[in-house]
This record gives C-alpha cells, structure tokens and sequence, in this order.
C-alpha cells in the first residue's frame, strides 16, 4: 500500500501564482486512499478520551463521520451560516477578502462535553478557531484538533496554541 502522500494531486500556481494546491478529492477518489486516510485519522485518535466529533462543512463532514461511526460516537456538524435549521449559535472569522461564518446547534454540545474537531485541512486556522469558539461557548471542551493535511507557510496553528493539534500530512508553504 503507498502512503497517504501518494495519493495527493498537487496543482501549481492554483488558485494564484506561487500556491501549491494539495486536492484532497485526490484521495477520495481513490478506494485505498479514502482507506488509508481514515486509518491514519482513527490512529490520532487511538488514546483520546472523548464524547463526540464535530466536523466543519464540508469535508470534514467528509473524513468526521466515518471516524465518529468507526468510535460508536455522535457526529456535530459545524455549518456555513443559515443552514442549520434549529437554533444556534454563530462564529465569524476573518478570510484573505472578508469574513465568513459558521454556525452549530445551540442544543449540539452539552457541558463538560468532550469534543474532537476535524477537518481535512489546517491552513491559516480561521476555520477551527471560530469553531472551537462556538464548542466551549457551549461549554464542550476540545480535546483534539484533527486534519489530514496541514499547510505549515500558513500559520494556522498559531491561532490554536494550547490545543492538541494533529495533522496526517504536513507540508512546508503554501
């Protein structure tokens, strides 16, 4: 079997010059890949002690669920602004051009409530941040932050310091 890396398409100068795009459809679109990728994220999660995952949309729905089903546990989706239907609680955060939001359950997240939050790719970190926010302001605690890859040129765990960060694949840039 190769390794996970193998399985990433890396597109130069997209979507700007200078970027080296890693696409993670790469990897679902391979039988072995999807495999390999879901074990290497259910070993990061061999010792932690948790209650539930929560993933962002829309890929960390993607790679969340099976490790949620795989571990007997619930599944927190974290939704783009306006498409959970009950009521919420809402994050914004900052993008390269402006500001984004995302939204949970405000009845998703018990107190004391421990809480994994995975998604497919840690870059500058806005994402997970405002979704760690919205966890512990319902009073979960996060326990681990999970991503297949991770883009170290764009900083994103600096605005997760204090938190367990884990990423399968590492690249240096951007």
């Amino acid at each position: 079997m190769k390794k996970l890396e193998n399985y990433v398409v890396t597109i130069p100068n997209f979507p700007e010059e200078g970027v080296m795009f890693r696409d993670v459809t790469s990897i679902l679109e391979s039988a072995e890949g999807l495999k390999l990728s879901i074990h290497e994220l259910m070993l990061r999660l061999k010792d932690v002690e948790f209650e539930t995952i929560a993933g962002a949309e829309s890929r960390g729905f993607i790679f969340g669920m099976p490790l949620a089903y795989n571990k007997g546990k619930n599944f927190i989706p974290v939704r783009k602004a306006g498409k959970l239907p009950r009521e919420t609680v809402k994050a914004e955060y900052e993008l390269e051009y402006g500001t984004a939001a995302i939204e949970i359950h405000k009845d998703s997240i018990k107190p004391g409530q421990r809480v994994v939050f995975v998604d497919d790719l840690l870059a500058t970190g806005g994402t997970a941040e405002a979704a760690i926010k919205l966890i512990e302001s319902l009073g979960g605690i996060v326990v681990k932050a999970l991503f297949l890859m991770e883009l170290k040129g764009l900083n994103g765990r600096e605005k997760l310091k204090g938190y367990d960060v884990d990423c399968v694949i590492s690249y240096e840039g951007k």
